[in-house]
């Protein structure tokens, strides 16, 4: 789902520079937590006056992920494992957002930085489209009539895509109920049902959905900032709680706002497994985990007579260890058989789809065993890190 917004971002970021006779280069910092990099990646390759900088966690990301961003090609990319998990890039990009010193040096060298992270409104604008769509796709198959009110739920890490959702809602989409499919990190879910937003005790949690394991979500600020009539004040409040303390609890006029709107639950790492392989079962559709976990959530949720678009927002053939687990009913914490955890990302799945006659795999998957890699740098997860980090790609591209 993000690379089709983030096929349209770089464009209407150069058309802005034309129309605004910027003549600096632009930046893109962009942290990921496996979807976002590549796609960020591929829709800026070689754009004019753009260079483009993404920081993935070492650890965080599925293999198939990993390859395609560090086989990366073009002459204004590059790609950095950050020694930690998605927040920790996620906040070390955010600070260099924030820091004047840096910016008057990326300045003085003739840059400047954006992002192309949702927290960018000209990636998560496009993501609107989708869910006037679906809804056209279920009147065209007169599975509803028009006005009929339809729920989406959505897996949900950072909160854009489902905040895409909410403002399609809000320019007339009947869409009744938003549900937040989570996983085991699920403070979102936790959030939505109680109005406390806590990672105090949280533990971060490595799951099958490695997109979604994310603890501080950057949209849900937005969010907020609409619930509240854009009551800066209190969104800020609300942030340096969660800065100082690591949690924050909204106000009951908040709360309730957010309770009518969205519903919210979560999946376990079995029940996500367990997901893929029943709905291939009976229907033979394969799903990545992430699709899973929000397939589930619409099933526990599922309201009689209200019709549920379920967001898929991957291919399967990018998380083939973890389909594969699912279908043979192999534990997360069980080895897999010796000849298959030798096989390659793209060996895996041509296995994959030659047991389930699954549909074809994109060429971008197929063939990223041939294609060298680029890109081998790993740094600490510190904020002084990343930004050595982008000073050092600065320097270079000068």
């Amino acid at each position: 789902f993000k690379d089709m917004a983030l096929q349209m971002l770089p464009y209407l970021l150069t058309a802005s520079l034309a129309k605004t006779g910027e003549k600096k280069t632009v930046c893109i910092l962009v942290a990921t937590s496996g979807d976002t990099g590549k796609a960020a990646l591929e829709g800026f390759r070689d754009v004019p006056q753009s260079e483009i900088l993404v920081f993935y966690p070492e650890d965080g990301v599925s293999p198939m992920q990993k390859r395609q961003m560090i086989t990366q090609e073009g002459e204004n990319v590059a790609v950095c494992a950050v020694r930690g998990n998605f927040d920790d890039a996620q906040t070390g990009v955010k600070r260099i957002f924030g820091d004047s010193a840096l910016a008057a040096r990326a300045e003085s060298e003739g840059f400047f930085f954006s992002s192309a992270n949702s927290i960018n409104w000209g990636r998560l604008a496009p993501q609107i489209v989708y869910y006037i769509s679906a809804y056209c796709d279920l009147l065209k198959e007169n599975e509803i009539f028009p006005g009929d009110v339809v729920n989406v739920c959505v897996p949900t890490g950072n909160f854009g895509n489902i905040l895409a959702a909410w403002y399609a809602k809000q320019m007339g989409a009947p869409i009744e109920r938003l549900i937040c499919a989570s996983n085991e990190n699920r403070v979102l879910t936790d959030f939505i049902n109680t109005g406390t937003y806590d990672i105090s005790e949280r533990t971060f949690v490595k799951t099958p959905s490695p997109s979604m394991d994310i603890l501080v979500s950057s949209n849900l600020e937005r969010q907020l900032f609409e619930l509240t009539g854009r009551d800066a004040r209190a969104i800020a409040g609300w942030m340096a709680d969660l800065k100082e303390s690591r949690r924050f609890k909204v106000d009951r006029d908040t709360f309730g706002k957010m309770r009518e709107l969205y519903a919210a639950d979560s999946v376990n790492n079995a029940e996500c497994l367990a997901t893929i392989r029943e709905v291939f079962e009976q229907c033979g559709c394969l799903m990545d985990p992430h699709t899973a976990v929000a397939h589930r959530v619409a099933q526990n949720l599922r309201e009689d007579g209200v019709p549920v678009v379920v967001a898929s927002t991957a291919h399967w053939a990018k998380f083939g260890n973890n389909v594969y687990r699912a279908l043979h009913g192999i534990a997360l914490d069980e080895a897999l058989p010796a000849d298959v955890a030798a096989l390659t990302g793209c060996e895996l799945n041509r296995l994959i789809a030659e047991e389930t006659g699954a549909s074809h795999i994109p060429a971008g998957l197929a063939e990223l065993d041939d294609l060298p890699i680029l890109f081998t740098e790993v740094i600490d997860g510190t904020a002084d890190a990343i930004r050595d980090a982008v000073c050092a790609f600065l320097g270079a591209r000068k």
